[in-house]
């Protein structure tokens, strides 16, 4: 490829012209890299505008386009095509002044004057509808400010003031009617839900708006939200917390726009804003005002908020602040132990949640320097506590390397070899204080979860476990120290043979779990453990068995993976991972497992109730038990301790609870199919892979538009398309390629949407593909795709092979490929006749196989000739000469036999005798 700007500039035009916009785009980039002309840049700025324009990304439109008209403002193309993007991006009073100004240049342009005709109605529109709404505001505002209103009267006002904070111009009108001096009373005030309604106003205020934000944060002040936030109630708290988060996410994306139009106002950087939102968030940790669920919804905040959302990119800024001012304010809220330490309110969830922070703060640190910094804070913090205060700071220090090991567990594991902590948990196991028992047993579990670990507490724990779980008088202990029992028992995963404890031990151990689960007289925190002991026990298929079973133990389990608990949600995703069998098995080569044997080496063996049939009993068991809508309830969760991996184990289950046709069909009316698009977006690679199936699967048989109701439909487009990937299986290309199939012949916009999502040029590779399931089913989807009129000019084209391929598969052996082949050929020769003509230069052997067409004994193949024959007839009147030269005259003659309107093949037949008898090329008794 040339790397000459002008040659670059050329291709890209005629990339342009072909409608590959994305390779215009890409060659527009790379001559501008390679320019230093002012002149010959603003034309690639031009272009690329124009690239831009059609791919739908409108900010960089304007931006590029407005870099052209800086170094030549008479630039008309340039300007219209700005005014085209302010148009999209709702600035219509720019996009008028560009517009105009190009009229003036060329004032006979009937592209200019329509444009201008379509701003003027649409900026009169807005402005009828901004005095109407600025009426309703100030009505709103009247009934708010007056305290004599009725108090119904004030809710309904305060409810109708969030409903028109989510229409743009609502919104603008209440923050320019000194709205949000107004919403600072109404948070002010003591009625909780006129306080919400000011929240969830601010929400429409602040949602994908930069300047407004920056303005409200700096008016109300992060003091008072997070005050608000830290009140008692959780609704607010949760309401508070949902503000913070769009108003970071306005902040951050006015970031990410490197550009801004000349006339729209320069506003300052928000990173100023951004850092007082995070220094007060990590103030509220310790705050002891604040409540637990106060301090939970800061810690997600922080979750979500700091770490990179890519590791593309390269600033990590933000966590390295928060580990600078905060490390040690979220150690010590993980080190809290409720009624016995001072430290501030927390909750069920809050250790949990202090994991995942340390876990996402360390995950997103780049070196070695930055790591080591890390694990020598978390150190000294634990080592201090360890060493100055006595008990209470070995039990401080006790439940900080406890939140460790949950979270970033290498840290975890240095700060566990630092002198005396592990000889300390030991020796608090038989304290006889019941909550000093309890932190140790925990960290004892936590211990547990590697290897090597594992293999020094078999040695020095177990016997202290056992008694423990034997002579306790308190079920919270005992359940702790049992699922530190199973934790050991488990470690050798699914391998039936490397098991170490004695036979059925595992089983009793279980039916203890499965008892404690059931006993509604424990607290849910204990309950959990019951949970996590089956965790690591239904690595065993007997266990597995006795627990698909046990219809009281589930719907236990499912009721608490729907309570406020939420850090039950991994134990009990992956229960049910282990019960489906959905985790990853390699299979061991059959002749390597006969060398090993031969080499007295061990292999690993599957445990016979591991057998397909016994699965899928278990599946059954589990979906009338009521599985799906635990599962759906966990995906809904707003909670740190939905993790990625906890995503990854419920789009496992959800797989394997599809596999069935006849049970996709319940998963679909319990809500499983909305909970599907999330998963199949947000999680790990595998997890969203596993989603993707499972949507895939739901799409092929059900009904898309009653699986997927409204604007849901659309959603599930691009989870389909990433399967269309060379590094997933096979099935699972063939699975996307029959869903989309389905979706594309459901309506044009979804076709659109497939489009958009670039899926075309992925379908076309699949036609090509050496398995025929899957080569003829991207030819079906091909065959809805074509029905746009985009689609259509990709075979319009010239200079490629799509056509001919079209007509060779019409005359494949492979009925399924021929039927859809044939039908595409159909369809296209039908809605662009100038391919007609096209089709006998395409290959010498046309004519034979549009015979064999017609002399298919398939119905449907003989229909799809008859189609394109009468296609090509009509077309042109050679193509009809060549037509009635062959044999084919014959064979339509006879298929023409009978023609009826319940023979739509006779009919098409009967057309084609018709043309050709008004051409002149055959008589009438011919037929």
């Amino acid at each position: 490829v040339s790397q000459e700007p002008a040659a670059l500039r050329e291709e890209g035009n005629s990339l342009f012209k072909s409608c590959d916009f994305q390779g215009a785009l890409s060659c527009y980039t790379r001559a501008l890299k390679l320019s230093d002309s002012q002149p010959e840049n603003a034309i690639l700025h031009r272009n690329r505008a124009a690239c831009y324009l059609k791919l739908e990304d409108y900010s960089k439109a304007e931006a590029d386009a407005t870099k052209a008209l800086d170094t030549d403002p008479g630039d008309v193309k340039a300007r219209f095509r700005r005014s085209q993007a302010l148009q999209k991006l709702g600035r219509l009073d720019q996009a008028f002044m560009d517009v105009q100004r190009c009229a003036q240049l060329e004032p006979k342009n009937k592209a200019f004057q329509d444009s201008l005709r379509q701003l003027g109605a649409q900026i009169q529109q807005k402005s009828l509808q901004l005095s109407s709404t600025d009426a309703r505001v100030q009505q709103m505002f009247t009934v708010l400010l007056d305290s004599s209103s009725p108090l119904s009267d004030r809710q309904k006002a305060a409810q109708n003031l969030v409903v028109l904070s989510r229409e743009d111009a609502g919104a603008e009108q209440i923050f320019r009617n000194d709205g949000v001096r107004l919403l600072q009373r109404l948070l002010d005030c003591k009625q909780e839900e006129i306080i919400l309604s000011a929240l969830r106003t601010l929400v429409g205020l602040c949602t994908g708006h930069q300047s407004r934000t920056m303005a409200i944060v700096n008016e109300l002040g992060m003091e008072r939200l997070c005050a608000v936030m830290g009140l008692g109630g959780e609704a607010l708290s949760l309401a508070a917390c949902h503000l913070l988060q769009v108003m970071f996410e306005a902040l951050t994306e006015g970031m990410k726009k490197d550009v801004r139009g000349k006339e729209e106002a320069i506003l300052p950087e928000p990173s100023r804003e951004l850092r007082s939102m995070l220094r007060h968030l990590v103030e509220v940790l310790t705050a002891a005002e604040v409540s637990g669920a106060g301090r939970d919804s800061a810690i997600n905040l922080l979750v979500k908020q700091v770490p990179r959302k890519s590791l593309r990119d390269p600033n990590n800024s933000l966590t390295l602040w928060v580990i600078d001012q905060g490390l040690k304010k979220i150690l010590e809220v993980g080190g809290t132990v409720p009624g016995v330490l001072d430290g501030p309110p927390i909750t069920d969830n809050t250790h949990m949640s202090c994991s995942v922070l340390l876990s996402k703060l360390y995950e997103d640190l780049k070196s070695d320097k930055e790591r080591e910094n890390f694990s020598n804070l978390c150190e000294e913090h634990i080592q201090y506590h360890f060493t100055c205060a006595g008990l209470e700071g070995k039990l401080r220090a006790i439940q900080t390397v406890s939140v460790l090991l949950q979270g970033p567990s290498d840290v975890g594991n240095r700060t566990l070899e630092l002198s005396g902590i592990m000889e300390s948990v030991i020796s608090l196991c038989a304290s006889p204080d019941l909550v000093h028992q309890q932190v140790a047993v925990e960290a004892l579990i936590h211990a547990a979860g590697k290897a090597k670990r594992a293999t020094f507490i078999t040695a020095n724990g177990v016997a202290l476990l056992k008694d423990l779980y034997k002579k306790s008088e308190n079920d919270k202990i005992r359940v702790r120290a049992l699922v530190g029992l199973c934790k050991l028992g488990s470690a050798g995963g699914t391998d039936f043979s490397m098991k170490q404890f004695a036979e059925g031990s595992t089983l009793k151990l279980a039916k203890q779990c499965r008892k404690w689960l059931c006993n509604e007289s424990l607290p849910p925190s204990s309950r959990r453990w019951a949970i996590e002991g089956l965790a690591y026990l239904t690595f065993d298929a007997d266990v597995k068995e006795e627990l698909a079973e046990d219809r009281q133990a589930l719907q236990a389990m499912f009721q608490l993976a729907k309570s406020e608990d939420k850090t039950v949600l991994f134990a009990v995703g992956s229960t049910l991972v282990n019960c489906t069998n959905s985790y990853e098995v390699d299979k061991p080569d059959p002749q390597m497992v006969e060398l090993a044997k031969y080499a007295k080496q061990h292999v690993p063996e599957e445990h016979p109730k591991d057998a397909q049939p016994f699965v899928e009993q278990r599946l059954s068991k589990l979906l009338e038990a009521g599985v799906v809508s635990a599962l759906v309830c966990m995906v809904k969760q707003e909670s740190p301790a939905l993790t990625e991996s906890c995503k990854e184990c419920i789009a496992r289950v959800f797989l394997a609870l599809v596999q069935k046709q006849e049970d996709r069909g319940m998963v679909v009316a319990q809500g499983g199919g909305k909970a599907l698009i999330p998963l199949a977006s947000e999680g790990t690679e595998m997890g969203k892979t596993k989603a993707a199936q499972a949507l895939a699967k739901i799409a092929i048989t059900s009904n898309p538009e009653i699986a997927f109701p409204g604007e849901r439909i659309y959603e599930v487009i691009r989870p389909l398309v990433s399967l269309l990937a060379l590094d997933r299986t096979l099935l699972q290309n063939f699975e996307a390629l029959m869903a989309l199939t389905n979706l594309a012949g459901i309506s044009e916009r979804l076709r659109q949407k497939i489009i958009k999502e670039k899926a075309v040029p992925k379908v076309e590779g699949y036609m090509f593909e050496e398995h025929e399931l899957v080569r003829a089913a991207a030819t079906e989807c091909m065959c809805n795709l074509v029905l746009s009129t985009e689609v259509q000019e990709l075979f319009v084209a010239t200079g490629n092979d799509r056509l001919k391929l079209l007509v060779l598969y019409s005359g494949e052996d492979d009925e399924r490929l021929r039927k859809a082949a044939a039908g595409t050929l159909a369809m296209l020769t039908s809605v662009q006749p100038q391919l007609c003509q096209r089709i006998p230069e395409s290959t010498t052997h046309w004519l034979e196989i549009l015979q064999a067409l017609l002399l298919s004994e398939s119905v449907e193949l003989q229909h799809r000739g008859a189609v394109v024959a009468l296609n090509l007839i009509q077309a042109e009147r050679s193509l009809a000469e060549r037509l009635m030269e062959s044999e084919a005259l014959e064979i339509l003659s006879v298929l023409a036999k009978g023609a009826s309107q319940s023979n739509p093949t006779a009919r098409a037949a009967k057309q084609c005798l018709d043309m050709a008898t008004e051409y002149g090329i055959i008589k009438p008794n011919s037929t």
